[in-house]
């Protein structure tokens, strides 16, 4: 019968090549996994902003990177929250005025607030005003804030609704700018007369930190005592999880999977890339 040979050397040396590029490419892959599973444990890892409790700094829609280090790890820092870190390790307490993520100390959820008092402090609320250590601390009123109405953005009851030149709806809210003893200063809004203005002092135990939402009447901080899905009351330090640092995506939530032009469409561009 007629016919080529067939080279069953050359068919197993491209078997073995493929084999090979098969081999080579899933290395490849569990290699990326390696680095990307050790830059978001330890270096930064990306979280969402879903609400208003932290406006005028920090919109619904914004996502933002957390820098993992400058509290120490736990478990909290891993993915899925392996239990491989005992305790915190390499720990560092935070400073007054730093944004923090933390775990909720009763439903695990991720939260953001800002630090306003560390152990040993005496935190109070006076007509409003936050009291440290017994001083007031300075709070003076700065032009309002405006926030384009949107998916993600809706007026709250105490808001000035308007419309701006371009005929955009607007929510209007008071803003005030409160410094803190070590000359840090930060942006709040507030509503005007609420219970939570008025409350007693309370002494913030060892590893334990007094946090409050910069949207001051529309957060459930360490005002509030912890519940599932509400107050946070005096958050373990063992929670934290990062300090907010960069602004790296935000959207107005007008975007449709079905219409991509509305992913960009839908940005907040002036927003990427805002230091916190």
């Amino acid at each position: 019968m007629d016919g080529n040979p067939v080279d069953t050397n050359a068919l197993a040396g491209e078997a073995a090549q493929q084999h090979e590029s098969w081999g080579g490419f899933a290395g490849f892959v569990l290699k990326l996994a390696l680095v990307v599973l050790i830059f978001r444990s330890f270096v930064f890892s990306p979280f969402s902003i879903p609400s208003e409790s932290m406006l005028p700094q920090l919109w619904n829609g914004d996502y933002l990177l957390a820098a993992k280090w400058p509290y120490g790890y736990s478990r909290y820092s891993l993915p899925f929250e392996l239990p491989l870190i005992p305790g915190r390790v390499l720990a560092s307490q935070p400073e007054r005025g730093d944004v923090v993520i933390f775990k909720h100390p009763v439903d695990g959820s991720d939260y953001i607030k800002r630090v306003i008092g560390l152990p040993g402090d005496s935190v109070a609320m006076v007509g409003g005003q936050v009291v440290l250590n017994g001083e007031a601390i300075a709070k003076e009123r700065i032009a309002d804030f405006v926030i384009p109405a949107s998916a993600n953005t809706t007026c709250a009851t105490a808001a000035a609704r308007e419309q701006d030149a371009a005929g955009i709806a607007t929510c209007r809210y008071a803003r005030f700018r409160e410094t803190l003893p070590s000359g840090v200063s930060y942006e709040v809004i507030d509503f005007g007369d609420r219970p939570v203005d008025n409350t007693r002092a309370l002494i913030v135990p060892e590893g334990r930190l007094f946090v409050m939402g910069d949207n001051r009447d529309n957060s459930q901080d360490s005002r509030f005592q912890s519940r599932p899905g509400g107050g946070v009351g005096l958050v373990p330090q063992d929670l934290l999880v990062g300090r907010a640092t960069i602004i790296m995506w935000s959207t107005d939530g007008s975007a449709e999977w079905i219409k991509p032009w509305t992913w960009f469409t839908s940005a907040r561009w002036s927003r990427i890339g805002d230091l916190l």
